[in-house]
Formats: C-alpha cells, sequence, structure tokens
C-alpha cells in the first residue's frame, strides 16, 4: 500500500494524571504555527476541549490558525457497534465452534470497541491527505498500549478467516460486521478472498506505519514519582517489542526552585534525585523537562507558555 502523502503521527500517553493532554495540545498548537494540524483525544476524559476552552466533539472542528481538533467517543462507538451486533449475535454464536473463540470474545466484544473505533480513525488520517501532523492524545498508558497492539490482533483475526473462507464462506459477512477496516466507499457485502486480503494490507500498512521512525515518534509523559518512572519503563519495553520509536521522554510538575520556602526545597531536592534515576533509566532520548505554572494551563496563551519551555521560542 502506497500512502497518499506524508502526514506525521505524534503519540503522548503517560499515567493518569501527569499533564499528557496539557503538553498534547501545547505541541499541537506549537506545530500549527507552520503546519496543518489535528489534535485527535482517544482518551475517554477528553481533556483536550477543557485545554482549549471550548468545545469540540466528535466532528474534526477548527479550534485555532491552522489547528482542527476532535475527541473520539467510545461511549458512541459501543452504541454503534451494540446495533449493528444485536441482531446477528445467535449467528455469531457459531464462530466459537470454527476455531476463532480466542480471536472473538463475543460477550465482551475483546478488545473493546472504544479502541477499535479509535484504530479505524487512525487508519482514515493514514490513508488521507488532509493534515501535515496529526497529534494524539491517548488513553492511559495500558489503554494506548492496547491501541498499538491492535494491527497484531487485526492480522491474526483476519489470517484465521481467510484460512477458513473456503469451508466457510457463510460466516465471512458475520465477521465482517466485527472488523471495521474494509477500504472506505468499498461495497463489502459479498466479501470475498480479495476484499479480505486488500484488509489485511491495510493492517499490515498500518503496523509499518506505527514503525516507521520517520513518520510515526510515541512520546512519554510521566511526573518525579517512582510508580510513574516504572510505569513508564515498562512501556518503554513495550513499544520496544512492537517497534514503535519513543521520541521524547516529558518530566511533567517539576518543583520551582524557591529558596524562600522549606517545603519547596524539600520536594525539589526528592524530585531532582528521582530526575537522576529518570535520566539514568531513559539515557539515550531526549529528555524534556516542564516545571509547575503558578496556575492552571487553560487557553491558547497558557499552552503558549508551556511549548515555549518546552521547545524553546
Amino acid at each position: 500500500m502506497v500512502f497518499k502523502n506524508k502526514t506525521r503521527f505524534f503519540f503522548f500517553s503517560g499515567k493518569g494524571g501527569v499533564g499528557k493532554t496539557t503538553i498534547a495540545a501545547a505541541t499541537a498548537l506549537r506545530l500549527s504555527r507552520k503546519h496543518k494540524v489535528l489534535i485527535v483525544s482517544t482518551d475517554p476524559a477528553h481533556s483536550i476541549a477543557d485545554s482549549f476552552e471550548q468545545k469540540i466533539g466528535g466532528k474534526e472542528k477548527p479550534i485555532g490558525k491552522n489547528l482542527w481538533g476532535v475527541e473520539i467517543d467510545p461511549a458512541d462507538a459501543v452504541e454503534q457497534y451494540k446495533q449493528k451486533l444485536a441482531p446477528k449475535m445467535e449467528k455469531m454464536e457459531m464462530l466459537k465452534g470454527l476455531g476463532l473463540a480466542d480471536a472473538f470474545d463475543i460477550a465482551g466484544m475483546t478488545p473493546g470497541i472504544d479502541e477499535m473505533a479509535a484504530f479505524d480513525r487512525f487508519l482514515h488520517y493514514m490513508t488521507s491527505n488532509e493534515y501535515d501532523y496529526v497529534v494524539f492524545d491517548t488513553a492511559p498508558t495500558g489503554h494506548a498500549l492496547r491501541f498499538l497492539s491492535l494491527p497484531d490482533v487485526m492480522d491474526s483475526w483476519l489470517v484465521k478467516i481467510i484460512k477458513l473462507r473456503a469451508k466457510f464462506s457463510g460466516m465471512i459477512n458475520i465477521a465482517k460486521k466485527i472488523l471495521p477496516f474494509g477500504e472506505p466507499g468499498k461495497d463489502d457485502t459479498n466479501l470475498g478472498l480479495e476484499q479480505l486480503e486488500r484488509m489485511k494490507a491495510r493492517v499490515e500498512a498500518a503496523k509499518k506505519l506505527l514503525a516507521d521512525k520517520k513518520r510515526t515518534e510515541y512520546n512519554i509523559v510521566l511526573i518525579p514519582q517512582e510508580m510513574s518512572i516504572f510505569e513508564s519503563e515498562r512501556a518503554l519495553k513495550t513499544l520496544h517489542e512492537y517497534n514503535i520509536a519513543v521520541g521524547s521522554i516529558f518530566v511533567n510538575q517539576l518543583t520551582p526552585a524557591n529558596g524562600h520556602c522549606k517545603f519547596c526545597q524539600e520536594r525539589r531536592a526528592g524530585e531532582q534525585k528521582r530526575l537522576g534515576l529518570i535520566r539514568q533509566k531513559f539515557r539515550g532520548f531526549k529528555i524534556r523537562e516542564l516545571e509547575l505554572f503558578g496556575h492552571e494551563i487553560k487557553g491558547e496563551r497558557a499552552l503558549e507558555k508551556v511549548g515555549q519551555r518546552l521547545y524553546g521560542k
């Protein structure tokens, strides 16, 4: 598969509460100075609307000069899939007897429908030529890593379906109701081997794109606390297993120097020790540090300040 453009993709993830949304929003705003940028929230909490102080929603919306935003709503995705699947549930029970019980968890819909919907949207942006950069504000670390594993899961599903197609051709249309990765505008009602192979090619293309260091960059956001450091270290190992390049390690919420505040000095001293641990564990990566602000980071002016501290003027 040939990509229509050279859109670059930046992912931001980390343990809940580390400030990844703020950093993703500041990065998107910074990039929009010279490029056309889309920021996508796949986090059910959807904090980018708060960061930009405006409603965004499930459709791409302009939120600044050269900047658009969209929030992928997992609740809507789940409801749409339920409506689509409800009439087929009885027939889908047959899948359990066809060697696909592990691939399709009918009752639990594993992996999550919200993750599948988010990945389907990712595929849409991957094959369009609409934006120069797409910035993903992802769900907390565990969910984000499952999202990145979906190409392997989907590839496994499709391989099994292709192998069983000749023997169980009637099963294919049922399986198609679960897979959201058909080509846009294509009528796959009579899904055949050629269509399945094309779907598989799209998934494989996604795997290659995620592993393309020139196109995709994963950024880890953490705070100077041991739990956050160790979770980020585990995430880094998982990303390495999927051959996904990590760009920067963002250390957020550092206490500023303050010689008149004993509490601040003690807190900062402990953070500096853990900052040394971070530099040791993430040796070789670009480490960007961000100190705490004296106010909540909301609105374009505040995000501009964050961008300046992270990337310079």
